[in-house]
């Protein structure tokens, strides 16, 4: 029996690049879904609950498919929530706050079998330790790459690089918005593996 088609629950163009990285043919679709935090949620509990509502939301309309939902969220050390900026404003005051700090950043994975319904769901924490930057910095840095899209207000895979003293976690894809090596043991959990694609 062939395996189930993949379907990618994101229009993260970042979340994309990562997943074609597996060599796997996969669809993608967005899933719509309400990211308000619930009172008192946790940073994990937020991006567990997140990603597995991504995944179910296209359960319906994709009901044959192995349906994969992520999401993140980053925390400073009071467990402050570090959204997606959406504007300069936001992004400025975001990396005033984290500069000198350890934020983390906890990406909710979730892997759906929507013919059966049976979830596995994992959280991967990366931790990253900013330098203390100038007001100069974080303007220069901002103008540069305008990362109004990202959770913490930086961009991972470009110059965001240059705001930390260093990182510390398993997987620095979870840092992107996909943690691919938990992504694998849950594809290999359910004897699918990359290496042995044809």
């Amino acid at each position: 029996m062939p395996p189930l088609p993949i379907l990618l629950a994101s229009s993260s163009p970042y979340r994309r690049e990562l997943l074609a990285r597996l060599n796997l043919p996969f669809e993608c679709a967005s899933p719509d879904i309400n990211e308000t935090p619930l009172p008192g949620e946790t940073g994990e509990a937020l991006a567990l609950r997140l990603a597995e509502q991504k995944a179910r939301a296209l359960a319906a309309r994709h009901p044959n498919h192995w349906i994969i939902g992520s999401d993140q969220v980053a925390c400073l050390p009071d467990d402050t929530l570090l959204n997606k900026p959406e504007n300069h404003e936001v992004a400025t005051r975001q990396l005033t706050i984290s500069s000198g700090q350890h934020v983390r950043f906890l990406t909710g994975l979730a892997l759906l079998n929507s013919q059966t319904n049976n979830i596995q769901t994992c959280c991967e924490p990366f931790s990253v330790y900013f330098r203390a930057l100038t007001p100069e910095e974080i303007e220069a840095y901002l103008r540069k790459e305008q990362p109004y899209d990202c959770a913490g207000s930086f961009r991972m895979e470009g110059l965001g690089i240059t705001l930390f003293e260093r990182l510390e976690g398993r997987d620095p894809n979870s840092l992107i918005g996909l943690p691919l090596i938990a992504l694998i043991d849950m594809l290999r959990a359910w004897k699918r593996n990359p290496l042995l694609e044809p």
